[in-house]
């Protein structure tokens, strides 16, 4: 028979619903008979007491928040009697020990991947046309624009394109806009690219336009150099022509030297063009689109090859979320990434406004002091500065997670951290530096996610799974970017950008264990190139760089 509702820890004041609930209903809790003095939708939360204002609500064993007024036993938490609390923290005692998964059907898996110089492996090929300056945003464009139908990544059919086509006939037969409204065009059905590409071992071209590069702060030009440093570097991706005015702040040399700090013997093929340099912007953009079909050449000669587990870099990423995150997708992803971190791979979990309530725990499981007080600085130094900008970490969740039962950031943040798993902590990372150990890695982004995306990639990671209880269309332009759904209604309603349900575990089909090995047979599928991620097909190519003022 399936649970109606769960208590996530011990320790726990809260519980929550897992269907919805009437009031009037008894539930049991730890045995003990609760009757609901009010509705309570699936996904939200009720007293198992009675709670006094300054009273703590504890929820996946930590402080969560306050009671602001009186709270009766089997009352629904909202926030109108709740706030947002979070314990204090500080460097204590290292707690690394962890149990290590059963890695005896996994040790002597592969994926089929491209193997780097460096001896990274990318799960794809892709070549980058990047502009180090907004000012060249255009010519990247033109680019674009002669490149990507005539070799065979861009489809000249559109199912948009056609249902205006449709709707602009129907006006000309004389429908009026009541009319038109009620016109069926059908779903969005699959568009292929052409069927013969002219380099088969490049995944596509890729093009990051942003809006920096100049005007901004020192530390924003370093750190978009960094940023593009790591994309330039990334093991998906075989090399890159990058367009600059020659002006701006972030010049050639800052590159140059974020690309040499990542990789010190960088030897794939790189196309530097100024154009104050070169000259006519004519002349910029022949020689930009020779030297990008001399390197896709080059990069079409790499093909995939065999590689262990260990060599999967996996970005632990969530958006969309809801009262379901914190207990079916993101546990089942962290037991998939105390998989890999058993085999030697890598993972990274950022989103720091989204650990607010668990440092404690993670700074304890770092593996030495110098690691743990890292943590904490960058903890303190951004929660810090978001104050000061008069919006702290308990401005993060947005009016959809709050609608959906995460109704304070560290309830939220308590369930978000679920997807790093239980292993220690290798390291700690501020944006944009790139991974450099194997295991836990936790990288300093906002909770913002495709700042928090596109950062993930540019310090390294190869594949980004994506948990979702709401839904995004979230993508990467060189990362494929898997979604897993929190619930199985959104996966139903949502499947042509969602590519996993975990909502199996809620309805008790399957336990967190399962669904964590099922996202990483999906995971190996993915990284061999026999299947695409929905955001890919869909060509969701998301590239924002954080600029470092306040976003949560």
């Amino acid at each position: 028979m399936r649970n109606t509702t769960l208590k996530i820890h011990p320790k726990d004041n809260i519980e929550v619903a897992l269907t919805d609930l009437k009031a009037g209903d008894t539930v049991i809790s730890d045995g003990n008979p609760i009757t609901l003095t009010e509705d309570v939708a699936a996904k939200h939360k009720f007293a198992l007491h009675d709670l006094n204002p300054g009273d703590d609500v504890v929820m996946y064993g930590v402080l969560v928040g306050k009671a602001v007024e009186p709270v009766k036993t089997g009352q629904l938490v909202t926030t109108r009697n709740i706030k947002h609390a979070s314990g204090d923290y500080e460097l204590r005692e290292r707690k690394t020990d962890w149990l290590t998964p059963d890695l005896s059907s996994w040790k002597d898996r592969t994926f089929m991947g491209y193997h780097r110089a460096d001896g990274s492996v990318g799960v794809a090929n892709y070549w980058l046309v990047i502009p180090l300056v907004f000012c060249e945003n255009r010519n990247v464009q033109v680019i674009q624009d002669a490149f990507a139908k005539e070799l065979g990544y861009q489809t000249d059919i559109s199912p948009e394109r056609d249902h205006v086509k449709q709707l602009i006939q129907l006006y000309r037969e004389g429908k009026n806009p009541a009319e038109i409204l009620t016109v069926d065009l059908g779903g969005r059905t699959d568009v292929k690219a052409k069927d013969e590409k002219i380099f088969p071992n490049v995944d596509g071209i890729k093009f990051l336009n942003h809006s920096l590069g100049c005007a901004g702060i020192k530390e924003d030009t370093r750190g978009l150099c960094g940023l593009l440093a790591g994309y330039i570097t990334h093991a998906n991706v075989a090399g890159a022509t990058v367009l600059s005015l020659g002006c701006q702040n972030a010049q050639i040399d800052m590159l140059k030297e974020e690309v040499y700090k990542r990789d010190p013997a960088f030897s794939k093929p790189l196309y530097l063009l100024e154009q104050q340099q070169i000259g006519s912007e004519t002349e910029l953009l022949n020689q930009a689109i020779k030297k990008t079909f001399a390197g896709l050449i080059e990069a079409n000669q790499n093909t995939r090859k065999p590689a262990p587990l260990s060599k999967l870099c996996v970005g632990l990423e969530c958006g969309g979320s809801d009262g379901f995150s914190g207990i079916s997708a993101n546990p089942s992803l962290g037991h998939a990434s105390d998989i890999i971190v058993g085999l030697g791979g890598s993972v990274i979990l950022s989103e720091f406004p989204e650990l607010c309530g668990v440092e404690q725990e993670l700074s304890d499981r770092c593996v030495d002091d110098e690691t743990a007080g890292r943590f904490i600085h960058l903890m303190r130094t951004y929660h810090d500065k978001a104050k000061a900008f008069g919006s702290g970490f308990d401005a993060n969740p947005s009016a959809g997670n709050v609608r959906d039962g995460l109704i304070t950031d560290a309830i939220k943040s308590a369930g978000a951290a679920k997807k790093g798993g239980t292993s220690p902590v290798a390291d700690v990372l501020d944006y944009p530096e790139k991974v450099r150990k194997p295991g836990l890695t936790l990288l300093c982004t906002p909770g913002s996610d495709v700042e928090s995306t596109t950062a993930e990639v540019g310090s390294g990671a190869t594949i980004v799974v994506f948990t979702t209880g709401l839904g995004t269309p979230t993508g990467n332009p060189i990362a494929p970017v898997v979604k897993v759904s929190t619930n199985t209604k959104l996966y139903n309603k949502m499947n042509d950008i969602i590519d996993i349900d975990a909502g199996t575990v809620i309805s008790g089909a399957e336990t967190i264990n399962e669904a964590g090995e099922r996202i990483l047979e999906h995971i190996i599928r993915i990284a061999s190139g026999e299947e695409k991620a929905k955001a890919v097909v869909g060509g969701h190519d998301d590239f924002i760089p954080w600029k470092r003022g306040i976003s949560l």
